[in-house]
């Protein structure tokens, strides 16, 4: 109270008016003339209270660009621009920043948890395939949640053989995980599955996750899904996605290395033996035993824990004991992980469930305008001047993405420095040994000219999709002129998506997350920016402009007047569907709050990484960890 400004002076300045009944006249009664204040100059007016009002046209431009990541100080500072300076916007910075908080306070104003779920029931309202779940403990506090829209479902559908899942960032005022699943897409590009938020790590909430976006997603499994290295995440996995190959964070594994080996990660021969095993530059399983038992040997490192940890858990991280499953050549849940980041980076640590979610409605917008830019760009013509001179390549650029096609153009023009000798044919089967100019590794294809079956020894096509340099060159030199139908993954072809993307649900994805008004008001800015630039060119447009416009709000007005009581009705019947709980309904509790102080939104370490060498600093620092319990 103390920085409040005291504005009652007891000022008797004043002016009375009295009706004169003889003449109908009005006639000044009283009139006091003295303030016992200075009076505001000019150029202060603005700051007045009675001279301060956020206009519905001003609202609605704060609104819009606050939705679009703009800082409140910044939309102030254009507002300002556009009407030649702070003293003609009608209001002053902090009451734009008051209308900003006052609009985050409505989002919520049923609680953060309970203004979540009726979000996620507008949103099912005006998208048919959104899904959404919620789990809440005997207090009826929210636990865990997940949702996905319906551009989700239909994205999985076309590129969900391979997940990838992470739960390294905590980026909300309740200190929950936030735990986005995230694809790849025929541009290479991430796509998203769905987000949740998880308020633990057990292996009963994984189970929980697991079940639900299995069940979101019509009960279809991944082949392969990338994670962190987790136990109860893992036993999670084996549970719900029997079957389903897991693979281990390359990078994770790295870093690991770096922390639990020591001097031993920056010998540059250790290194690259290491590298071998873990990259997948091992073609057989003999080759990584081999590789592996030398590593040990050499550096004495057969007793290192963790080294016989990582060796357990072999066939999740190393390449090798998975070439023949598709994985899409993903080596680490990096790809996650930097969609997690740019989440963390746009949120606080006192942001609300409700905020969140907006914000990455958000992201989701904007990557999928990207992947409807790249596909435009794929239709406008071929994409390397080699693909008009070689049938194979000409057919590539034909079907494939710009990207996809980015990586068959290496294999086709690697493989001409491919050596390639026919060791047997019974007339249809045709064995070939090739080697890379070089190496001295041999490489083995086998052709069926009958059904046009053809496979390589390195299992490239069953873990990429794509065809390898070694089969290309047996198909190149034996003059095929296009890739055989069967080894034309349609996940990879500008193909991918198209007829989903373009059924029933497409316009209403298009348009879903704003609201009529929203996209209404937007119209009607376009249409009247374009004309108001026009008729500020001479005085005398100007002029037209401001008479039409005046006819035009006077038209509104009495059409608002006439309608008022019909469009309130239909307010009051959508609010009463969306935003209230029914009478035998519980409002959802918020989850334990966590103070912000303290809690860091930094990427959270796995239990490799905090396995550290025990040494008396490091007992003693532990009986000072906090740990943070769910409720």
């Amino acid at each position: 109270m103390a920085n409040k400004l005291e504005t009652r002076t007891g000022c008797e300045a004043r002016i009375r008016f009295a009706f004169q009944n003889d003449n109908g006249m009005w006639k000044v009664s009283h009139f006091v003339y003295e303030h016992n204040h200075e009076l505001a100059m000019p150029e202060e007016r603005q700051f007045l209270r009675s001279n301060r009002k956020v206009s519905e046209a001003h609202l609605g431009v704060i609104k819009t660009m606050v939705d679009a990541g703009i800082r409140t100080t910044n939309t102030y500072s254009y507002l300002s621009e556009e009407v030649g300076g702070s003293q003609n916007v009608g209001f002053t910075k902090r009451d734009c920043y008051n209308v900003v908080n006052k609009e985050k306070m409505v989002m919520i104003e049923a609680g953060d948890a309970q203004s979540l779920i009726n979000l996620f029931k507008r949103k099912q309202a005006e998208d048919p395939m959104f899904f959404y779940t919620v789990q809440v403990d005997q207090e009826n506090r929210m636990t865990n949640f997940f949702w996905r829209d319906g551009r989700s479902r239909i994205d999985y559908d076309c590129f969900g053989d391979v997940v990838v899942f992470d739960t390294t960032y905590r980026t909300n005022r309740y200190n929950m995980i936030c735990a986005p699943f995230v694809g790849v897409n025929h541009h290479w590009k991430n796509v998203l599955f769905g987000c949740a938020f998880l308020l633990d790590e057990k292996i009963d909430s994984f189970i929980w996750l697991f079940e639900t976006f299995l069940e979101s997603m019509g009960g279809r499994k991944p082949k392969t899904i990338f994670t962190d290295q987790c136990q109860a995440m893992a036993n999670g996995i084996e549970k719900v996605f029997p079957g389903v190959c897991h693979h281990l964070c390359s990078w994770h594994i790295s870093q690991n290395a770096a922390r639990n080996l020591g001097s031993y990660y920056g010998n540059p021969e250790f290194k690259h033996m290491f590298n071998k095993c873990l990259q997948g530059y091992c073609e057989t399983e003999l080759e990584f035993q081999s590789t592996w038992d030398d590593l040990l040997a050499k550096f004495n490192l057969t007793g290192n824990l963790w080294l016989k940890t990582l060796y357990g858990l072999r066939a999740k991280w190393c390449p090798v004991f998975s070439q023949h499953i598709f994985t899409a050549k993903i080596k680490s849940s990096q790809r996650s992980e930097s969609t997690n980041n740019v989440f963390h980076q746009m949120s606080t640590k006192t942001m609300s469930l409700t905020q969140f979610v907006h914000h990455y409605d958000k992201q989701a917008e904007k990557m999928r305008s990207s992947e409807l830019e790249e596909s435009f760009r794929c239709n406008q013509g071929l994409s390397s001047r080699i693909a008009k001179s070689s049938g194979l390549m000409n057919h590539a650029a034909t079907i494939y993405t710009r990207k996809i096609f980015k990586l068959f153009e290496k294999e086709f023009v690697d493989s001409l420095g491919v050596m390639m000798h026919e060791v047997g044919s019974d007339g249809t089967i045709h064995s070939f040994e090739l080697n890379e100019e070089g190496h001295k590794r041999v490489y083995i294809v086998q052709l069926n000219s009958l059904n046009c079956s053809i496979s390589c020894s390195c299992k490239m096509f069953e873990s990429m999709g794509l065809l390898c340099r070694h089969t290309l060159r047996v198909l190149n030199v034996k003059c095929w002129s296009q890739i055989p139908k069967q080894y034309i993954l349609k996940r990879w072809t500008k193909d991918a998506n198209k007829g989903l993307e373009a059924s029933e649900h497409g316009e209403l994805l298009q348009t879903k997350g704003k609201s009529s008004v929203t996209l209404r008001r937007n119209t009607l800015m376009r249409t009247a920016y374009d004309v108001l630039t026009k008729a500020s060119e001479t005085e005398n447009t100007t002029r037209i402009a401001l008479q039409k416009l005046r006819e035009i709000a006077g038209l509104i007005e009495k059409e608002m007047i006439k309608s008022k009581g019909e469009v309130n009705a239909k307010i009051h019947d959508s609010l009463d569907d969306c935003n209230a709980t029914t009478f035998d309904e519980t409002p959802v509790r918020n989850p334990s709050c966590v103070r912000p102080k303290g809690i860091s939104n930094a990427r959270l370490k796995s239990v490799m990484e905090k396995r550290r060498r025990k040494t008396s600093k490091d007992i003693v620092s532990s009986s000072k960890k906090v740990s943070y319990f769910a409720y």
